[in-house]
């Protein structure tokens, strides 16, 4: 691309944001940020070092201690997370961390501590962000803004497809349990809920392939910017 913007998708758990943040990032030569994998670490943090999330001065204290960044697998290029100098990339990803990091997302100071993280690594813009609030608090000047949704059946037969691989015994109504629950969640919160920022572009990939969505990306990247170019 011959200018740098930021491109931020949010939407509903489990809707696919990660896969098409990913592939616009490198179609077009981008960082990719995962900004719920920021929200899972510090969630890893808490569960590990048994934070009580009612507890004010315990969650001021703890993220504190914490530091996050993001480095490229030298052999997949992928960035992944890294938390006090440990790659917890797939750690996060286990279900314990997943029924918690709703409520712990949830949190005010949480939320702040995030989001400061998140403005610092697109400072210099260039980059795609996908989450629950980058395109209404985090970025709410992002030039482009996309708001993806799924029907819930898909969302959960996703979310147990990826499960499956890494537990076997996980079943369908415990997927569409915590997802029922992230949503609540998620869109209830106080501080930054999740909705669509009145100047988003919805995409519903209910019966799109991935190849599709990426499509309806691209076409809305070159309708809004003056030039795209994309890498091979």
């Amino acid at each position: 691309m011959t200018e740098n913007i930021i491109i931020t998708i949010d939407g509903w758990s489990s809707c696919g944001k990660s896969t098409l943040a990913k592939q616009l990032a490198k179609k077009i030569g981008y960082l990719y940020i995962d900004s719920g994998a920021i929200y899972r670490a510090i969630t890893l943090y808490f569960l590990r070092n048994s934070i009580d999330i009612s507890n004010s001065k315990q969650i001021k204290e703890a993220l504190g201690n914490i530091s996050l960044e993001f480095i490229a697998n030298e052999y997949t290029g992928q960035q992944e997370i890294y938390l006090n100098g440990e790659n917890v990339e797939y750690i996060i990803r286990d279900l314990v961390v997943a029924e918690k990091v709703s409520e712990v997302a949830a949190n005010k100071e949480v939320r702040s501590f995030a989001v400061a993280v998140q403005q610092e690594m697109g400072k210099n813009k260039g980059i795609v962000m996908d989450g629950r609030d980058i395109g209404t608090t985090v970025f709410p000047d992002a030039e482009i803004k996309i708001f993806m949704i799924a029907d819930e059946a898909v969302r959960v037969e996703r979310r147990f497809a990826e499960m499956f691989e890494k537990n076997p015994n996980i079943t369908l109504d415990e997927i569409k349990a915590n997802i029922e629950m992230r949503d609540y969640i998620d869109s209830h919160r106080e501080v930054s809920p999740l909705r669509k920022a009145a100047d988003a572009i919805e995409l519903d990939n209910t019966n799109l392939s991935e190849k599709e969505q990426l499509d309806f990306a691209m076409k809305l990247l070159k309708k809004n910017l003056r030039s795209v170019e994309v890498e091979n």
